[in-house]
């Protein structure tokens, strides 16, 4: 039963009672507009870690996600589940001494957003039955998610989805994976940029005239993008480390999410010496960090690294939440974290688009690496933490996307397009089809009671 759901989830705002794992789920957002946590956090011990060394990426995900499943209508189901969703291979590519960049874009859209969002479809498919009313999930996408969310609940029965994207800041093939579907996706093109379309979202989830729809996101405010995102990053601990040997993540992050994983992955006992949390020119969590100064961005920076173009990042209150304080939904920080142990865990630095573009032809001049934007800023970010730490152990950054998203930047900086994947040449000739809208609350709520009653 969805009660008996072992670890509670409560609300970074303080104000919302506490969930079960399956309420969480659906809830997407808190009643609060607060983000959900774990009430404690499961740990993994070094023999459990060791145990993981020779099995598959399905076990591994199955014992992972086992943690927090545990007690749910899930659990039974989770090593079917697992192993439906993670049929794609997760490589570790050696670069030189002990630096490797983990491939996170091998899925059916090329994007590390897959590993969540095929997880959190087939665990919204358990938990939701064809006679409860029809489930909305509202996202809100600068890249990569809305296309990943989309083509992982396409056509689930009872299952809708809207996605609202800003058509400035996404790519040609990133928005023809969203627009090509149709059936039970509807895609919103938004004049404004992303912390528009997110500032939409959560304000439709806070909205008491919305009540009469079932309204869920699917975008990393939602605990269930998060926790599979745990995954990878114990995958490439117990893959690539000695026993006990620590690790050290380079994680290019814009809404938080994929860095939170990494957070918690430390938190549940993974080894994990340091996390470099590198972004492009929105800079406001370096800042922070430097300074203990936080200022949103208002309007974000447009960069080429364009997922990352989050000038207010959702995830940060949850990382303001680990480290004991408290940030609302505005960004106000209402209560200042333990800064000093926060640094102890983090180091930040931003990267430009001169310097992401420099980065995308030393890699493939100096080690034949052929990184597209996100993954730029990673690598980037891990030459300067090593620049001013010395760091000679393990080191792993990670590559979020497919380069062959981007074949305009590869072409112009490398002088060739890269191989296009059989999972992006399967939009290219099919037809387009999404709405637009202005920056206008009002109009989008009509929007969304229309697309209700259909």
């Amino acid at each position: 039963m969805i009660g008996s759901d072992r670890i509670k989830f409560y609300s970074t705002n303080h104000k919302a009672s506490k969930v079960t794992l399956s309420e969480a789920l659906l809830n997407g957002q808190a009643p609060d507009r607060g983000l959900y946590m774990p009430e404690t956090i499961p740990q993994i011990t070094r023999d459990e870690l060791n145990s993981l060394r020779e099995i598959s990426y399905p076990e591994i995900a199955r014992f992972v996600l086992s943690k927090y499943t545990a007690g749910t209508e899930i659990d039974p189901l989770l090593p079917g589940l697992c192993r439906d969703a993670y049929n794609f291979d997760i490589p570790l590519e050696h670069v030189t001494d002990r630096r490797y960049i983990m491939r996170l874009d091998r899925g059916p859209t090329a994007s590390f957003k897959d590993f969540a969002a095929r997880m959190m479809a087939r665990m919204f498919g358990v938990l939701r039955k064809i006679s409860d009313p029809p489930l909305i999930i509202l996202t809100a996408t600068s890249g990569d998610t809305g296309s990943a969310i989309a083509q992982a609940f396409y056509q689930i029965p009872n299952i809708r989805v809207m996605v609202l994207f800003p058509p400035e800041e996404v790519s040609d093939r990133q928005r023809r994976q969203m627009t090509t579907l149709g059936d039970n996706i509807t895609i919103v093109a938004l004049d404004g940029q992303f912390d528009n379309c997110q500032a939409l979202v959560k304000q439709a989830f806070a909205d008491p005239e919305l009540k009469h729809i079932d309204l869920t996101s699917a975008n990393s405010i939602n605990i269930g993008r998060l926790l599979p995102q745990i995954v990878y990053y114990v995958y490439a601990y117990v893959r690539l480390a000695g026993n006990g040997e620590p690790i050290t993540l380079c994680v290019p992050s814009g809404n938080f999410g994929n860095m939170m994983g990494a957070l918690l992955a430390k938190h549940m006992g993974v080894p994990i010496k340091k996390i470099v949390v590198v972004t492009n020119a929105n800079d406001e969590v370096p800042v922070y960090l430097n300074t203990k100064q936080y200022n949103k961005i208002v309007p974000s920076r447009v960069c080429i690294s364009n997922a990352m173009n989050v000038g207010h990042p959702s995830n940060f209150a949850r990382v303001v939440d680990l480290y004991g304080g408290w940030m609302d939904e505005t960004g106000l920080i209402r209560k200042e974290p333990d800064l000093d142990r926060m640094l102890k865990d983090l180091w930040s630095v931003s990267i430009d688009d001169s310097e992401t573009r420099s980065t995308i032809q030393k890699a493939w001049r100096d080690n034949q690496l052929l990184l597209e934007p996100h993954g730029a800023v990673g690598w980037a970010g891990m030459t300067h933490y090593i620049e001013a730490t010395g760091e000679k152990g393990l080191m792993v950054s990670v590559e979020t996307a497919h380069p062959a998203k981007f074949p305009e930047e590869i072409q112009a900086l490398l002088g060739f397009e890269p191989d296009v994947p059989e999972s992006l040449k399967a939009v290219e000739s099919k037809q387009e089809h999404y709405l637009s809208l202005p920056n206008d609350y009002q109009q989008f709520r009509a929007l969304l009671n229309e697309r209700h009653s259909v």
